[in-house]
């Protein structure tokens, strides 16, 4: 029968009291279980607390993020897109020079005014090809160089050593440590004995 009544009482929410809790009265077991309670709410409040901070900073490092993220991609985007502004506002006075050169009526008395005003504009060019890290290199006379040269030929000559550059058909142009264009040149080899005998009974002649 006592068992029946404690399984009544564990159906219906009810606090039954053992044998152990014979000696606490009404008012200490309201106290024990009030202070149980109350604790577990203050615990609870403060989770809830902590969990509603954490997601506000986890929504603003989101939102910070995000911003981040579509600022960069706007910055390489217009980097690409208007990366040759410097280099265009630099050639303008460039530009405006050829063209006033080409609407220019030459004539004899005027055509070393006009030569001089082309070599100035074209100095004027490569200043700013410089002042951007542009390096022209003229290898004539120079140690061929296959990381910065390419030979479309050689000939055979006594003006330069052999394996030097004899003849340069297109300069090189280096970007920094980088190149863009290598140059084309002709490459220098030691005059044969036939080409000499040949140049010798031609100047006997």
């Amino acid at each position: 029968m006592a068992k029946d009544r404690q399984d009544d009482n564990e159906i219906s929410g009810e606090i039954t009291l053992d044998d152990n809790d014979s000696g606490l009265n009404t008012e200490d077991l309201e106290k024990a279980y009030g202070k149980t309670g109350e604790q577990d709410r203050v615990e609870s409040s403060k989770l809830e607390e902590d969990y509603n901070k954490l997601k506000s900073e986890y929504l603003y490092l989101r939102a910070e993020f995000d911003n981040f993220r579509k600022n960069t991609i706007k910055e390489r985007s217009d980097m690409v897109k208007y990366g040759a502004e410097r280099f265009i506002r630099n050639i303008l006075n460039v530009i405006d020079n050829f063209d006033r050169a080409l609407e220019m009526e030459i004539t004899a008395d005027n055509y070393n005014d006009f030569r001089e005003g082309i070599v100035m504009t074209a100095n004027e060019f490569k200043t700013q090809l410089t002042n951007m890290g542009v390096t022209i290199e003229d290898p004539i006379g120079k140690p061929f160089d296959p990381n910065f040269h390419e030979a479309l030929s050689s000939e055979e000559t006594d003006k330069y050593p052999p394996g030097y550059v004899s003849q340069v058909f297109q300069k090189s142009y280096k970007l920094h440590d980088r190149i863009i264009r290598p140059a084309q040149v002709v490459v220098a080899k030691e005059v044969s004995v036939s080409t000499k005998n040949n140049e010798s009974e031609e100047s006997e002649s």
